[in-house]
């Protein structure tokens, strides 16, 4: 495990030694394993081992990955499925995968290994197959895929492209809050993957959705986000409904994409948490220390399970 960091080392053998089934956060582009810290919390309370891998080169610290932004470019998603596999099968049990944003298209990729108990992917980003580009997702990313040195570079948020494309269902003072604890560069390689993943029969943003080893899937999508909105993440669960496992999703109203790290995480992480115990044991019986989200079909007045035009929670089976 030459690749794999000493924290990580740690967290895999914590989880090793714990016995109870692991949980695999998966970051995505602009964002730290730190930004998961709350909800490795939340799972491990619930009895589950959280482990929150880097991608290779992560820096420990945000002042550090702002210092030298130039560390974190060029890290392809294929680099980074990789590596998380890696700290994957060191562990004595299959795990939960939970990834955000391009985290969530990677949790989907490594789940169509077979490498996943079950997976939640919260807003992800687009691979093969997935066709919508609505408007919303252009003007976030357009700007950095026309330009062809993007694939080299480390990209930056400015904080107005920040309150656009993550913090738009948030007032200005939270947005700028998320902005300075949270935010670094991300790899322009893995956003170029993304983008042109219909154009590039080779592209590294595949995922296989008919292996009948991925285990059930949920994906979860806040209602107005504009880096992934409902077109993508639908058009992504109308491509994995076709696994013979378990695949549902779920739309959270008024939520952008910062839902995992604003003042409403606790509600997704939730709703994460619920997806998982229906399918992967936890060391405790319950978990009443954390108010049970509602079903996103609550609103619809439908029995659960019913899909809706705006909001829905279905499954493959």
């Amino acid at each position: 495990m030459a690749t794999t960091s000493k924290r990580e080392i740690r967290e895999i053998e914590a989880a090793n030694a714990s016995g109870d089934t692991p949980v695999v956060f998966i970051h995505g582009l602009w964002l730290l394993p730190s930004s998961w810290a709350n909800w490795a919390d939340l799972f491990r309370q619930a009895g589950y081992a959280p482990l929150t891998p880097d991608w290779p080169d992560d820096p420990d610290t945000i002042e550090a990955a702002r210092a030298e932004p130039e560390i974190l470019a060029g890290k392809s998603l294929r680099q980074i499925a990789d590596h998380t596999t890696e700290v994957i099968k060191a562990l004595d049990k299959k795990p939960a995968l939970i990834g955000h944003s391009t985290g969530g298209l990677l949790a989907q990729m490594l789940a169509g290994r077979g490498l996943s108990a079950a997976t939640v992917a919260i807003d992800p980003g687009i691979f093969r197959g997935v066709l919508p580009l609505p408007a919303a997702t252009l003007r976030s990313a357009g700007p950095f895929l026309i330009n062809p040195r993007t694939r080299g570079r480390a990209l930056t948020l400015t904080f107005d492209q920040f309150r656009y494309s993550w913090a738009n269902a948030l007032d200005e003072k939270e947005a700028r809050e998320l902005y300075d604890r949270y935010h670094v560069a991300g790899s322009g390689l893995s956003l170029v993957q993304m983008g042109n993943a219909n154009l590039n029969p080779r592209t590294e943003a595949q995922v296989d959705t008919k292996n009948p080893d991925r285990g059930p899937l949920l994906i979860i999508e806040g209602e107005k986000d504009h880096t992934v909105p409902w077109a993508i993440a639908n058009a992504s669960y109308k491509r994995q409904r076709r696994n013979p496992a378990v695949t549902e999703i779920v739309r959270m109203p008024n939520r952008g994409h910062a839902l995992t790290i604003d003042h409403g995480w606790r509600e997704v992480a939730q709703t994460a948490l619920d997806f998982v115990t229906r399918f992967t044991p936890s060391g405790r019986a319950t978990t009443t220390s954390v108010p049970r989200a509602r079903d996103a079909s609550a609103d619809s007045g439908l029995p659960s399970g019913a899909p809706t035009e705006e909001t829905g929670r279905t499954s493959g089976q």
